[in-house]
């Protein structure tokens, strides 16, 4: 940790800042509020069978269940004294969100499993993510794999697989989300004190869990 920061302390001030941003920007828990409205834009046919406030209830719902209540689980661990900061730096202070995280990703991919008037593509990125957090949890008893870079490779794997599956041009929405993956992944190493195999596991880990998903639900 001591070593890391004095890292950090070594990298300009705008590269800190930016990396800081970036981590915050496209924080794990965001990344499926993000698909969903990726979609939105997409695919608008999709959605054909609900109304225009109906989607927008439909965003929020997606945003209240996988990234406010997960975070406040974080926030309660933090002000009950379980944890000793919010941003999760060790191992064990990981264990009790990766389970909450789990339960509301599983909880979403059963809701999805009956709904006909959204994309049935959700239901392998849902299953994704629930795998992705199942591996997540289980690697984080030997290293502190990256949320981030789980993330961010999920939603990368997602948004090709999505092309893939429509038969879309997505070369541009595919450039920039390898583009944010990449700058994400490199933030990582200039604000935390993960190590290599940690983002490169976690990168490996959230691509492969889509990947699997798609083939076993698709």
């Amino acid at each position: 940790m001591e070593t890391q920061n004095i890292e950090q302390q070594k990298q300009p001030a705008a590269l800190i800042v930016s990396g800081k941003l970036l981590s915050y920007l496209f924080h794990p828990l965001f990344i499926p509020t993000y698909i969903f409205v990726f979609l939105v834009f997409q695919v608008p046919y999709e959605f054909a069978g609900i109304t225009e406030f109906q989607l927008k209830l439909r965003i929020f719902s997606i945003f209240w269940l996988t990234a406010f209540f997960p975070a406040f689980a974080v926030f309660l661990l933090w002000r009950l004294r379980f944890s000793e900061s919010i941003f999760l730096r060790t191992q064990k202070e990981r264990i009790v969100p990766y389970v909450v995280t789990m339960f509301f990703y599983w909880w979403m991919y059963y809701l999805s499993r009956n709904f006909t008037d959204q994309p049935a593509v959700l239901k392998f990125f849902y299953m994704g993510i629930f795998s992705c957090s199942v591996a997540g949890l289980i690697l984080n008893s030997y290293f502190k794999i990256s949320l981030h870079a789980m993330g961010v490779g999920g939603a990368l794997a997602a948004i090709i697989l999505f092309a893939l599956h429509y038969r879309l041009p997505l070369g541009v929405s595919m450039s920039v989300a390898a583009l944010i993956t990449g700058f994400v992944c490199t933030a990582r190493f200039l604000v935390s004190d993960h190590s290599q195999r940690e983002v490169y596991a976690g990168l490996i880990v959230g691509i492969t869990t889509q990947i699997l998903s798609y083939y076993f639900i698709m």
